[in-house]
């Protein structure tokens, strides 16, 4: 398999999808918005951009199945399946603050293989593939160096709906904010990842994910030389609901502030 010749499709698809949804922004009526839950959002942009999506992957490897946000295709036990989030950062999106992405991931098996984030309003394609470099806009990037809390500054995700693990997040934000540069809330949890690859952030955690939140994020985080695991050091972050990713020097340090507070 091709992976970089795939990656170069996906590249052009993510785009075209990124530009339709730009379009769509310029007038978008917020009465057209339906509600999935609490602070859940999802429009008629999510579902066209997903179907432009599938309908153009199908092209690209048609032995695969799809994991999809809005359900608009399905996996059947297949080895390659695409993980899709037509439009990351939904609520940002509807309200016009930035940012928001299109990210596509995918698996081989329950391996992530390939990723592609195009976070729309800056016009940056994150990429990467397994085995290659981690690259924006066509330039190699790389995680930062930076080995302590101390250094570091820190972005994650406010939960919503119904909240679990109030407690332990708020003692880790009561510590960041404390010993750390400082803690960021952007919205979209693949451009959360794609910025640590990219060594804007040092650290990324956050709890209530689905795959098509991270897949892609994490292979280019990996191909930077960044690190991603659940909350306990494991490799249960796809499809576990949490995620804990940094760069290599900092990882151990920020995993067991992690594990620590969410333990109790």
């Amino acid at each position: 398999m091709d992976l970089e010749k795939i990656c170069q499709s996906v590249i052009e698809i993510a785009k075209d999808a990124g530009a339709f949804i730009a379009g769509e922004r310029d007038n978008f009526d917020l009465k057209l918005v339906e509600i999935k839950g609490k602070a859940n959002f999802v429009s008629y942009v999510d579902k066209k951009a997903e179907q432009m999506i599938v309908e153009r992957l199908k092209a690209v490897l048609p032995e695969a199945g799809f994991i999809t946000e809005e359900g608009t295709a399905f996996d059947s036990g297949e080895k390659y399946r695409w993980v899709i989030d037509p439009l990351d950062g939904t609520t940002n999106f509807i309200h016009g603050a930035p940012p928001y992405a299109v990210s596509i991931g995918l698996i081989e098996n329950d391996e992530v293989i390939l990723g592609v984030v195009y976070e729309i309003s800056k016009d940056e394609c994150f990429y990467a593939w397994k085995g290659s470099k981690s690259m924006l806009n066509g330039k190699e990037i790389h995680v930062s160096e930076a080995s302590t809390t101390q250094e570091a500054l820190i972005v994650t995700g406010f939960p919503y709906g119904e909240i679990k693990n109030s407690d332990a997040f708020i003692e880790t934000i009561k510590y960041l904010m404390v010993h750390s540069h400082g803690i960021r809330r952007l919205g979209s949890a693949a451009t959360d990842l794609s910025y640590v690859a990219a060594g804007r952030f040092e650290a990324f955690w956050e709890t209530g994910l689905s795959p098509w939140d991270v897949a892609a994020g994490t292979i280019i985080l990996r191909q930077a030389g960044g690190r991603v695991t659940d909350f306990k050091g494991g490799n249960n972050f796809l499809f576990g609901g949490e995620i804990v990713a940094t760069n290599k020097n900092y990882f151990n340090e920020f995993q067991s502030v992690i594990e620590k507070n969410y333990r109790q």
